[in-house]
């Protein structure tokens, strides 16, 4: 069984030093220009695999060339965790879009549009 204390100790160092990474080694275009932000790491329980979900305020053609250009970079990101941390083996790194956001943005939007609905409709009456 995965000790949950060891697997968010390790998810919250690998959050630190990838931001770290993504604002100061990485030199690429898109990164510099847009805001992104690691919104939650998902660590197999025997720190193997790590799915890194981003969010960005990007459109979402922008978001997928992002997301796309940091799997293409995501070798030199491990290296470069390698040489910052001090780990047996440094898991293997996905980045995936997170649209957890966007999906409740979305849902905010919608209430309010019902809201204004419900409201007129009650102002006709």
């Amino acid at each position: 069984m995965p000790n949950n204390y060891r697997i968010a100790k390790v998810s919250s160092l690998l959050k630190k030093e990838i931001t770290f990474i993504l604002q100061n080694d990485l030199e690429n275009h898109l990164l510099k220009s847009n805001f992104i932000h690691i919104s939650k790491i998902d660590l197999k329980g025997d720190l193997q695999f790590c799915k890194i979900y981003i969010t960005s305020n990007a459109e979402e053609e922008t978001r997928k060339e992002i997301i796309d250009n940091l799997n293409l970079a995501k070798n030199f990101i491990r290296h470069t965790l390698g040489q910052r941390i001090e780990m047996r083996r440094v898991p293997e790194i996905t980045f995936k879009d997170d649209i957890v956001l966007e999906k409740g943005l979305s849902v905010l939007k919608l209430l309010e549009e019902l809201k204004n609905k419900n409201q007129e409709h009650d102002s006709k009456i």
